[in-house]
Order: C-alpha cells, then structure tokens, then sequence
C-alpha cells in the first residue's frame, strides 16, 4: 500500500512538473511572440545619443558620425591584437553584413573603434580584418591617443591601451538608429548572434 501510495505521489509530482514545464514553455513562446518586435540585444539607457567623431579608418579615409545621419550605425570596440572577444566580433559582423539584402547594407554602417592606436597599425589592422572575413565589412577607425582617449570617454568604454593587456577592454557591439539614438547592445559570448544582430539592425532600419 505504501508503496503503491508513493508511485502515486511520484506520479502525481511529474504529472505537475510537466504541467508547469508546458505552462511555462508557453508563455515564453507567448512571449517570444509579442516580443518580435522588441530589440534582442540589452536596453541602454534612455536618450543616449552616439557621440561626434571624425575619425580616419585605417586606410586613411575619414568617417564622421554627421555624416551617418540617417543610417543605422553599429559601433563596436577591437584591438588587432586580441585573441578573444574580437575575432568572434568582426567575423559576427562580417557575417551579418552579407546576410543583409543589397539596400539594407547601404543603409547600415558598421564601425570599429581602435582600443588601442598604438599597436593597431594599419598593417595590423589589415591582417585582422583579413583572418576574419571582415574587409569592406567593418571600418576600422584608428587615430592618435589624444583624439581616441576623449571618445573612449564618451562612449564610457575601458581601453586596451589603458589596461596593458590586449584582451582586456569594452568590446560591447551598440546600435544607433536613424537619427542617431542607441537602441541595443549585443556582446559577444552572450547575446551576440547573427540572427539577434540582423534582427536589431532591420528592427533600427525601420525605426
């Protein structure tokens, strides 16, 4: 009889733990549903707009953000000589990039921000972007200390160059909209995926 009693209360048990399991599971796909056309990555905080910059890529050619007005601008931070966070970066971004359809990649720019200028030669540079699939897909902006530490501040980022190790600094992915507002912020091992960055970058398209 106890026995019987017990493999009822077991079955009774996972009976209800499957029941709440089924609840539950629904009410995520619920809300994954009505959430379709919320941004994946974190929220930043409200009104944070991207700062101004005119800054040359590696290969000598400026980039100013007033220029990006009415694009979506994807910022992120590398340094050519980290082995971990920034490989994975550049070639998620790569990889988005020529996922987007011809007119949805002329209206995206995505940018990297050197944490680093002294060692992020554009030799450096170019080799990075090479073993990552990344060139003409990421502009590498790099520039003197002084014009890069008051921008590092800006965007409230730790640098490389700052912390003496090559794979210690901000390397967050943000994204701007059209008119220049963050909107989300994806990082790498985390949120980071080319389906949550395509999403994010088509949902700021149409913001």
């Amino acid at each position: 009889m106890k026995r019987r009693r017990a493999l009822l209360l077991i079955g009774t048990g996972v009976a209800a733990l499957a029941l709440a399991w089924a609840v539950t599971a629904g009410v995520l796909l619920l809300r994954s549903s009505d959430e379709s056309g919320a941004y994946r990555g974190s929220q930043p905080p409200a009104h944070m707009t991207l700062p101004r910059f005119t800054l040359p890529d590696h290969e000598g050619e400026p980039v100013s953000s007033q220029e990006l007005r009415g694009k979506v601008v994807l910022v992120t931070f590398l340094d050519s000589q980290c082995t971990e966070a920034c490989p994975i970066i550049a070639s998620q971004v790569a990889r988005t990039v020529d996922r987007l359809m011809p007119d949805e990649r002329s209206q995206v720019s995505p940018l990297a921000i050197s944490t680093d200028p002294e060692e992020d030669t554009p030799a450096a540079v170019r080799g990075f972007l090479e073993r990552n699939r990344a060139v003409g897909r990421l502009r590498y902006l790099v520039a003197p200390v002084g014009r890069l530490r008051p921008l590092w501040v800006d965007f409230q980022i730790a640098a490389s160059l700052d912390t003496g190790v090559d794979t210690l600094h901000s390397a967050p992915v943000r994204i701007y909209d059209r008119d220049g507002v963050w909107v989300s912020t994806l990082h790498a091992g985390a949120d980071l995926t080319m389906e949550n960055l395509a999403h994010d970058l088509r949902l700021a398209l149409g913001s």
